[in-house]
């Protein structure tokens, strides 16, 4: 399971629509050419400190199963966020993200 954080309203857009098309906050996957994710709840954590600390609205924790998305024609790649930087984040390729991979949808608290 990988985990990517969202605004509660554009999942809920999603469910609607039957895509998410957000790689981040405020870029969507179209834009940036993947979908970012975390690994883990320490990558999560990491995450919502660095680029969701000012967001007031209502956060929800999408759980995507690999599995899934490799049936619905996604790839999972453990990548660097950015030159320089050990650490590898999941990132998922191929277009936005459908309904059907998410597994799960828990509130996000910090």
């Amino acid at each position: 399971m990988i985990y990517h954080l969202a605004l509660e309203r554009d999942w809920q857009q999603a469910q609607t629509s039957g895509s998410y098309p957000f790689s981040t906050l405020g870029v969507r996957i179209a834009d940036e050419g993947f979908l970012h994710a975390c690994e883990d709840d320490a990558q999560v954590a990491g995450v919502a400190e660095r680029f969701y600390a000012e967001v007031t609205e209502p956060l929800v924790l999408l759980h995507l199963d690999e599995d899934r998305l490799a049936g619905l024609g996604r790839t999972v790649r453990r990548e660097p966020p950015a030159d320089g930087v050990p650490e590898l984040f999941p990132h998922v390729y191929g277009g936005d993200l459908p309904v059907a991979a998410v597994a799960a949808v828990t509130p996000f608290v910090r």
